[in-house]
């Protein structure tokens, strides 16, 4: 049986030189979650681009729970939010403002720009593993001109890892969202040691997946034609590149009317009251799937009386 070449993470390796990396894939999930909103192009791209971010720097990750990327930022799109469960869940939403965003378009933003779409703010990765472990949360300045170069400036800056990521995200000719992104990130000095290869080699090896990861096209990330080991064997089959099992992910959020429930109990009376309908009903929509729970007025006021 054919593999899926779509909604999955390929890990792979390029063994002499210490490099591992993750190619993501991304097809109908990520139509899905960016057409339960129907955003803007503007953002529903780079909302896609956060989400490909996210799956690719999550499945880096070991961790039992949530992965969260975020940006804040004073520009048209005010805030990305992208998660990622260690199952494979994943879901995004994006608030913007319609009328800033359409002057920064005329005023020539191309999609995918942080400054001009995000404008200042701040970069922020959560892995919350529950409430019986400390939740990690690193933050750095959206600086860089994309998402990707974001990331970049975070790791520099904050993780002391070596990391090359590249993201893409078209529509098609179908008006199907498809994305894909290219991580590659050096073994610790530790791990490195052990190869055989002396340190100019691995050196020199480095530079070489950065560039091959660099020259990798925008088409070849989103191309379903294009299979994760054909692009892979593309790129890097000059200097070995060894793959492993690929991990599915899907589109999947995780409201439920019984959370929304703990929530309305949850807020004070006071503010509860503002939230109802003329009726007495209570209808609160979802942000990342856009599904509404309605609570009648019956609902309410056994809520009230808890």
């Amino acid at each position: 049986m054919r593999a899926p070449a779509d909604d999955l993470v390929q890990p792979f390796e390029i063994e002499p030189f210490g490099v591992r990396g993750r190619l993501v894939r991304l097809g109908p999930m990520l139509d899905v979650i960016l057409k339960r909103h129907e955003y803007p192009p503007a953002v529903a791209t780079m909302l896609g681009q956060a989400i490909a971010l996210a799956v690719a720097l999550a499945s880096a990750l070991k961790y039992d729970g949530v992965f969260t990327l975020q940006t804040k930022g004073d520009g048209p799109i005010r805030l990305l939010v992208a998660d990622v469960t260690t199952g494979g869940a994943v879901r995004g939403y994006a608030q913007y403002d319609a009328a800033r965003l359409q002057q920064a378009i005329a005023g020539g933003a191309v999609a995918g720009s942080v400054p001009r779409l995000l404008g200042a703010g701040y970069l922020a990765f959560t892995v919350d593993q529950g409430e019986a472990t400390e939740r990690y949360q690193g933050i750095v300045a959206l600086e860089g001109p994309t998402l990707a170069q974001c990331i970049h400036h975070y790791f520099r800056q904050s993780e002391q890892i070596a990391t090359g990521i590249k993201v893409a995200v078209e529509q098609g000719s179908d008006g199907a969202w498809r994305g894909g992104s290219l991580m590659v990130q050096r073994l610790s000095v530790e791990e490195r040691q052990l190869l055989a290869a002396d340190r100019e080699t691995i050196e020199d090896g480095w530079r070489r997946a950065l560039m091959l990861m660099g020259s990798s096209t925008s088409a070849e990330l989103t191309d379903p034609a294009l299979g994760p080991e054909a692009l892979l064997y593309r790129l890097f089959h000059e200097d070995g590149v060894r793959v492993f099992r690929r991990h599915p992910v899907r589109a999947e959020c995780r409201c439920s009317r019984e959370r929304i429930d703990r929530v309305l109990r949850s807020l004070p009376s006071e503010e509860r009251a503002t939230l109802g309908e003329a009726d007495g009903s209570v209808t609160v929509t979802c942000e990342f799937c856009n599904q509404a729970y309605r609570f009648d007025a019956a609902a309410v006021a056994a809520i009230a009386a808890a």
